[in-house]
């Protein structure tokens, strides 16, 4: 499957209401790490960038800043779409757009509000994703998957997936 340069006004759809991606990094030995992050976006924030509020302190700061490149999954099983975005992090040194982000929920994690200064804005620099959103409803699902099993070939047309090269 290649890349196509979109609009992606389609995986923002999809990802908008999935609140947490699992942010995955490569820690200093090269290891792979995810953790869920909640993705900060609004309405606004619909382009090539995701943002996440992390600790300064803490050592998915440190790995990125090692390793830039991150990928960030998102799932909604319940309406069975997928989207994974791969792109590079990097810390932004922004008050007005940590304001611009901020909300109740992140004060849970940062009591010092929007001037805690263990507050880190990241920015995700989206360069390409790919998603995967099934419109069939499961009995035809169960159907397809039933006759592929018996002609013993792969299922088609289950669900919508394309690859969509922001940068």
């Amino acid at each position: 499957m290649t890349a196509q340069t979109v609009d992606t006004s389609k995986l923002w759809d999809m990802i908008k209401n999935i609140r947490f991606g699992m942010l995955t990094i490569q820690g200093t030995e090269g290891q792979l790490y995810s953790r869920p992050m909640t993705t900060q976006n609004g309405e606004a924030d619909r382009g090539g960038v995701i943002w996440f509020f992390m600790s300064r302190s803490g050592q998915p700061l440190a790995d990125l800043s090692a390793s830039p490149d991150v990928n960030v999954v998102y799932a909604d099983p319940g309406a069975d779409m997928y989207v994974s975005v791969t792109g590079t992090a990097r810390l932004v040194e922004d008050p007005v757009k940590k304001q611009e982000l901020w909300s109740t929920v992140a004060k849970t994690w940062f009591p010092g509000g929007v001037d805690d200064p263990d507050l880190a804005l990241v920015a995700v620099l989206v360069a390409e994703a790919e998603y995967w959103d099934v419109k069939a409803n499961r009995g035809v699902q169960i159907l397809k998957l039933a006759k592929a099993a018996l002609i013993g070939d792969q299922p088609t047309n289950l669900a919508e997936r394309r690859r969509v090269r922001v940068r």
